[in-house]
């Protein structure tokens, strides 16, 4: 099996090789990764410790983020450095100001060695998932600490199959998971981790930090005037086909479209479902308030303000849900949004949650659509319910910074 993992890394690498020739984030991934070490050498001083975040992409970072932040503010002079997997976490958070930030070189025996040498952390954090063979088998000999924070785990994965010894040897590096759910938990000791405790996500943290005091958008204010507003954060095509039909059909409403990919073919693409109602934020004018009235439809064109949107809406639409599953419910929820989402949430337990108390909705078609807007257009009820489901999930950070930084760890 180990051979077979091997010969997976190379041919995933091969391949985004090849699809770096014309897809732009397969570019990313592997420029991004060449002179590493150059890069990480004049960066980090090797002599000094350092804590290693590592976050699969942006979503993970958001959430891994209060642990981070939380242990920064606690210990000021430790240094942090950070990796991402993915393109559109690093190119968004490679500038981050509390720690050193990197592409994570892809999972070899000589890339673990060498990458941990040239960072010499004193403990390891991984966010949720990616578990990457090299990497732990190298923390683990090495004694150094590592820790899974808001894990979850489900049934249908590797570790727990009859053929999955090879996977569940991996996780056995893990010196402790702190895991969302009770599922989570049950699943690792299945398999005889019991260095497990039940902590929940730490996203809740984040989002409610967020809602707390949330960045101002004086040009969003302007837009939308007096209006009830639908934000529709990280949407798809298919969500955006299903969407189009509202405004006409809610003329007192003001949209907001906050597309999860922003090239210009895309955006191009809303324009026209959405007629000449709609208007780019980029030429968004706050002097300009005749515009603002003419238009119904806000396409934000930029990447980095779906967090801050939410606070100016009375409803949420969540996209993914026709795709491969629901993006974040919880941002909006956290500022009092019933949410609407696809129906593809199976994966997400808060957006279950959420459909359980009220506060969310899942649709298929566009009567779905309408029925699911009409009900929480005016439903101050749905509003609170979603607010004090976040509110009452929160602390998962300060369990998890207790845990780690105690003399005895786990």
């Amino acid at each position: 099996m180990k051979l077979l993992y091997i010969i997976g890394i190379w041919t995933y690498t091969l391949l985004i090789r090849i699809f770096s020739l014309f897809n732009p984030k397969a570019k990313l991934f592997i420029n991004g990764r060449k002179n590493i070490y150059t890069l990480i050498a004049q960066k980090i001083n090797p002599e000094e410790k350092h804590i290693w975040f590592h976050f699969a992409s942006l979503g993970e970072f958001e959430q891994g983020r209060p642990v981070l932040e939380k242990l920064k503010a606690l210990f000021p002079a430790k240094k942090i450095v950070v990796t991402f997997f993915s393109p559109s976490g690093y190119e968004i958070r490679k500038n981050y100001a509390l720690a050193d930030v990197f592409y994570l070189p892809i999972d070899t025996a000589g890339n673990a060695k060498r990458f941990i040498a040239s960072i010499n952390p004193e403990m390891a954090i991984f966010t949720k998932y990616e578990f990457w063979h090299f990497y732990f088998k190298e923390l683990k000999e090495l004694e150094i600490p590592l820790y899974v924070i808001s894990g979850i785990f489900r049934g249908s994965q590797a570790f727990f199959k009859w053929y999955g010894g090879f996977y569940r040897n991996i996780l056995k590096s893990v010196t402790y998971f702190f895991v969302q759910n009770e599922e989570s938990q049950n699943l690792l000791k299945s398999i005889g981790l019991n260095n497990v405790t039940i902590n929940g996500d730490t996203r809740f943290d984040r989002v409610y930090e967020n809602a707390q005091s949330p960045k101002q958008l004086p040009l969003i204010e302007s837009f939308i005037g007096s209006s009830p507003t639908l934000v529709c954060g990280s949407t798809w095509p298919e969500d955006e086909k299903i969407l189009s039909n509202l405004p006409e059909k809610y003329p007192n409403w003001k949209f907001i479209i906050a597309p999860h990919e922003i090239h210009e073919s895309h955006i191009e693409s809303i324009e026209k479902q959405f007629s000449t109602n709609s208007l780019r934020f980029s030429v968004l004018s706050a002097s300009n308030q005749a515009l603002n009235a003419e238009h119904q439809t806000l396409i934000i064109d930029n990447i980095g303000m779906l967090s801050s949107l939410y606070q100016y809406g009375n409803v949420a639409y969540i996209g993914g849900g026709f795709g491969t599953g629901i993006h974040n419910t919880l941002e909006a929820a956290a500022f009092g949004l019933p949410v609407i989402f696809g129906p593809k949430y199976d994966k997400f337990q808060e957006a279950k949650d959420l459909i359980t108390i009220g506060a969310a909705k899942s649709i298929s078609s566009t009567a779905e659509l309408i029925n699911a807007f009409d009900s929480f257009a005016e439903n101050k009820n749905a509003a609170e319910l979603a607010r004090k489901y976040v509110a009452d999930k929160k602390g998962a950070t300060d369990q998890i910074i207790s845990m780690i930084t105690k003399s005895d760890r786990p």
